[in-house]
């Protein structure tokens, strides 16, 4: 069943494609365990969830993607799941989970749910008989090898968390292969009764009225482990063709893939319109840009405005005529992004609006992480023992094993870590930031009395009624849906610059990253003596003169013909 949203039709020759409901949509993700707490236990929670929709609603959200709320002893908070039919206690019941889908639903909402399925929790029933007997049929569901010759693992195959990648069992002696951790055995896609397994699920929770699938790591699932092949291996696109074929056909759904691989030379192979795989991918190429070649994320470089434009402008490139992409600076897995990517001190309302901007103009669909429409920043957190993340503290302990000083380490979790977008929401000024009556599981960010959804509402300038006014944008313009993006000043250290075509329309987006003023030489084809600004961060703009002088963090959109 379709979402209950206004539909307006594009022109035909700049859609090229069927328009779906959620070409227009923006997304909104919301990682249950920080959200909103409803019983005081410190832990957000469904319930939570469901008394927040107001909240998402006003904003005009077209979905929400929803961080795993499956059963799961929580590990990695949720990524490993012990039953994909049930729910976590400490997040709700079942009948919470339909509540919430009927009454998002209700607003205009779909809910999109993780799908976590390259790996399963070590607790998984699956598991379990796994584990017990090489002769019961789930033992095939993961990926086993005997030992070495001299015992130990079958090969040096290091895991992304940290440590081996192979863990013993000594039932069935044997080691079993996780990318991740230990918790998170991975699944043999090889094996088409495990994929019929994955697919009976999915139909289930499609049949529950959910409006698509965020897929985990889902260019994992073809890995070749003897090749040590695991993003983009020999068999994906197969299981993602079949898995088209078999569940998602025919449904008005919405599918996300996450790849941290893909590239523009491999995109549309995953969203191409005739290659029935997903809809969109979730790709990493302007993220990384930011981390150290050798060193991985916890050796964060100075921000390059030229690469990270580069990055996302290739996938603008990319999907001009065919397949489609996601918006996205931050999700649960990375930095703030008016941390990580402008100023969150001065000019942190500034920035946050600016960043707001130059990304929610691009073609494409932007998903909005919970408490980026508030600026919130980094926790700035200064001791290993504030954080939670079993990614931060694996790579903590490996790190200093290896001679790495603690202050650099912490200096890298401080600006990186996934613990900073993982603090509490922040909903008003009160103990806990309004987010729980109890104490909370991960510290509240320090700033909360001054950064909260109740001030920032209040103020008709402030960062949330820049972030409703993009939203609707999205949803009113259709150049903005679906006019073709071009850069320029490409070479710019300082400054974001496109335009938007769409017949004789043209949207010219420009974004300050520093905190200095820069003058700015527009190309002649650019300029323009007059035009409607559609959004500003700081005054409006009703023209666009060959020399222009940008404030600090400023920026806006001015729409011409």
């Amino acid at each position: 069943m379709p979402l209950p949203q206004r539909s307006i039709s594009a022109p035909a020759a700049a859609r090229e494609q069927r328009e779906m409901w959620w070409h227009r949509a923006t997304g909104y993700q919301i990682y249950p365990r920080s959200f909103a707490d409803s019983n005081g236990d410190g832990v957000g929670d469904i319930p939570g969830i469901i008394s927040r929709l107001g909240h998402l609603a006003d904003l005009g959200i077209g979905f929400i993607w929803l961080s795993p709320v499956y059963a799961s002893p929580m590990v990695d908070n949720g990524y490993d799941i012990a039953d994909y039919r049930a729910i976590a206690p400490e997040y709700g019941t079942l009948e919470d989970m339909d509540r919430l889908i009927a009454e998002a639903r209700e607003r205009g909402i779909g809910i999109v749910m993780d799908l976590v399925v390259n790996h399963s929790s070590s607790l998984h029933d699956w598991f379990r008989a796994a584990r017990a007997s090489r002769e019961a049929p789930e033992h095939d569901y993961y990926i086993w090898r005997d030992a070495a010759p001299d015992g130990g693992p079958p090969d040096d195959q290091q895991a992304a968390f940290g440590g081996p990648a192979w863990s013993w069992v000594e039932e069935v002696a044997q080691y079993y292969f996780h990318y991740f951790s230990p918790a998170q055995p991975d699944l043999n896609w090889a094996n088409p009764a495990l994929r019929t397994e994955i697919y009976d699920m999915m139909r289930w929770w499609l049949d529950r009225g959910i409006a698509g699938f965020r897929m985990d790591v889902i260019s994992l699932i073809g890995k070749d482990v003897d090749a040590r092949v695991y993003e983009e291996g020999p068999t994906l696109h197969d299981h993602l063709q079949e898995m088209h074929r078999e569940v998602l056909a025919g449904r008005d759904i919405v599918t996300i893939g996450e790849s941290w691989s893909v590239s523009p030379e491999t995109g549309l192979l995953y969203c191409g319109r005739d290659r029935r795989e997903l809809d969109m991918v979730f790709e990493f190429s302007h993220i990384r840009e930011g981390w150290d070649p050798e060193r991985g994320k916890f050796a964060p470089r100075p921000f390059d405005l030229r690469g990270f434009k580069r990055e996302l402008f290739a996938w603008q490139d990319l999907t001009r005529h065919d397949g489609w992409t996601s918006l996205f600076l931050s999700n649960h897995d990375l930095p703030r992004q008016v941390s990580f990517y402008a100023d969150d001190g001065p000019y942190r309302r500034e920035a946050a609006k600016m960043l707001a901007t130059v990304l929610h103009l691009l073609k494409g669909t932007p998903f909005v992480y919970q408490g980026e429409e508030i600026g919130m920043t980094n926790a700035a957190f200064e001791r290993i023992d504030q954080y939670r993340d079993l990614e931060t503290l694996n790579h903590f302990e490996a790190q200093i094993a290896a001679g790495v000083p603690l202050e650099e380490f912490i200096a890298g979790a401080r600006r990186n870590s996934r613990d900073n977008s993982r603090t509490p929401m922040q909903w008003s000024p009160g103990p806990h930031a309004g987010f729980t009556t109890g104490t909370p599981w991960i510290e509240v960010n320090a700033n909360a009395s001054e950064i909260n959804v109740e001030q920032d509402s209040a103020q008709p300038d402030g960062i949330l009624a820049h972030y409703r006014k993009l939203v609707a944008l999205r949803r009113e313009r259709d150049i903005v849906a679906f006019g073709e993006t071009e850069s320029f000043l490409a070479n710019s250290p300082s400054v974001m610059a496109y335009q938007r075509r769409l017949g004789a329309q043209r949207l010219v987006v420009l974004g300050n990253f520093t905190g200095q003023e820069q003058d700015v030489e527009l190309p002649e084809d650019i300029a323009a003596g007059a035009g409607v600004c559609l959004i500003a961060s700081h005054d409006k703009r009703g023209e666009l003169p060959r020399q222009l002088r940008l404030a600090p963090y400023e920026s806006f959109a001015v729409l011409t013909s």
